[in-house]
């Protein structure tokens, strides 16, 4: 890999590689764009491979981070953390301190999170070392449900651009997988009365669906052929592609699942196919926008409300892809570059305390 062309093609800052033998930690931190403010993004401990591996996620990741936050109407920029490492086994305290020191050694440039992998204890370590994250137990806390509230808002505007009404009840929605933010989604579609069919891979959390709201299981390699209104995939990524596209009966898609174009192509296809596909990063921001509401000092009422916007964004992707017949991934990538580059026009590079330095020189 050719780190530097391929920073260049997408034009990062910065990459930044953190090692500390004593605790084993090997971590890459990743910062794509900081035109808009400081970087956030979570930190993902995960077995990869190889380091080529780990640095192309952290970039990709980093980047999806950018288009998240812009799209939300955030000022920040996108940046990820990669941990090298297998979560269930080696962790330590002593890792995520170290990472602290390097997160705080950036000087404000960027903020970590919870992501896959890591947990809120996790994010406590890092704190002991840096004020620069978010998702400590002394502030928001679990984000599931509040991802799911914007989960949910986003699919009723969806449902109003597809359906002319953003009323969910009496719809049939299949749910992809039945973990932390999809169960409290199908707790709120329960609420307003939609039918729901459900599967994941965890026999138990199926069982809870279908005990607490009444869900129709089925297998898990069923789910994308089931008739319904709105597919909602809230599990695996990748999962729109040339084998479940032909699948497809339904006429809506919108879940919480992260990166679920296999590939561009295939939502030029949902387009040719009149689905209307919610972004995925811009659907499943409820998290983010929780999170950035801690820089403020955590305010649940505030942040509900902010979450409440993804309504309203989701609703201006709608428009951009049909005035200029485009699919929405493209509307959606659009609308947040449009945003970036408003900005750009006055400021760059995101710098913490940067008029205090200027002054000393």
């Amino acid at each position: 890999m050719e780190i530097f062309t391929y920073m260049e093609k997408y034009d990062y800052e910065q990459l930044v590689f953190c090692q500390d033998r004593s605790s084993g930690l090997k971590a890459i931190i990743a910062i794509h764009d900081t035109t808009l403010g400081p970087a956030l993004g979570g930190t993902r401990m995960w077995n990869y491979q190889s380091e080529t591996e780990a640095i192309e996620d952290a970039l990709r990741l980093a980047r999806g981070m950018t288009y998240k936050n812009a799209a939300a109407g955030l000022n920040l920029g996108g940046g990820k953390t990669v941990i090298i490492g297998d979560p269930k086994k080696d962790k330590n305290p002593e890792m995520f301190r170290a990472l602290g020191r390097y997160v705080q050694g950036l000087n404000g440039r960027y903020i970590t999170a919870e992501d896959v992998g890591t947990t809120v204890q996790d994010m406590d370590y890092i704190q002991m070392e840096t004020d620069y994250v978010t998702g400590t137990s002394a502030s928001s806390g679990n984000p599931s449900p509040v991802t799911a509230y914007g989960v949910y808002k986003g699919m009723k505007a969806t449902a109003k651009a597809a359906f002319g009404s953003d009323s969910l009840q009496g719809k049939t929605i299949a749910v992809q997988g039945v973990g932390n933010v999809a169960y409290h989604l199908c707790e709120l579609l329960h609420e307003e009365g939609a039918n729901l069919i459900v599967t994941d891979i965890n026999k138990a959390a199926v069982d809870r669906a279908v005990k607490n709201f009444g869900a129709k299981a089925v297998e898990t390699d069923e789910i994308y052929a089931v008739e319904c209104d709105i597919f909602s995939p809230c599990a695996l990524g990748s999962i729109i592609n040339d084998h479940t596209i032909p699948q497809f009966k339904a006429k809506v898609i919108a879940g919480s699942a992260n990166n679920q174009l296999a590939s561009d192509q295939h939502g030029d296809i949902l387009h040719e196919n009149n689905i209307l596909y919610a972004p995925d990063y811009v659907i499943n921001s409820g998290g983010v926008i929780n999170v950035e509401d801690e820089l403020h000092g955590y305010n649940e009422a505030r942040a509900m409300k902010k979450v409440e916007t993804i309504y309203d964004s989701l609703t201006r992707v709608y428009e951009i892809a049909e005035q200029e017949n485009m699919p929405t991934y493209l509307a959606a990538n659009h609308m947040a570059e449009e945003r970036i580059a408003s900005v750009r026009k006055s400021t760059r590079q995101f710098l913490q305390n940067a008029r205090h330095v200027l002054s000393r020189r």
